[in-house]
């Protein structure tokens, strides 16, 4: 199950997370899926103030981590790129933040055999001048959630 969005300027993908991060519960893991410059910052940071009063929301491409108090949760703010082996999650907390908190993870893939099953797919696609946004979740309740989004 899916739903596709179409963003034709960071704007447009700033909106579609914004509305995501409405019918965000704790628990959800989203995997954030694409190239260099497709997105998915500007996605998590849109995401991320729409449910804090972070003003900034700077990529953890270097600490791997940013973590940010919601009224219901906690978001937990993950970029892999740097990430050599899958194990290394563990020491980034995340045993507690798949299951307490809301996680927002760039590069997914390196999360390796450790990926969470039931989680959000988030695929940021380079179309001509914008972007194709699809989210989908093997989860028939998350798909509910995304109704009405859009």
């Amino acid at each position: 199950m899916k739903k596709v969005f179409v963003s034709s300027s960071e704007e447009d993908t700033a909106n579609i997370a914004r509305q995501i991060a409405q019918i965000a519960q704790m628990g959800d893991i989203f995997a954030l899926n694409g190239t260099l410059g497709a997105g998915k910052s500007v996605f998590a940071r849109a995401f991320v103030q729409k449910l804090t009063d972070a003003k900034e929301v700077p990529s953890p491409t270097f600490t791997l981590l940013q973590m940010y108090k919601a009224p219901k949760f906690d978001i937990y703010h993950y970029d892999l790129y740097r990430l050599k082996y899958p194990q290394e999650l563990f020491e980034l907390n995340v045993d507690e933040a798949f299951y307490s908190g809301v996680c927002l993870v760039e590069w997914p893939e390196k999360m390796g055999m450790l990926t969470p099953r039931n989680i959000w797919n988030v695929d940021f696609e380079i179309k001509d001048d914008g972007r194709v946004i699809t989210i989908s979740s093997d989860d028939t309740e998350k798909m509910k959630r995304l109704e009405n989004v859009g």
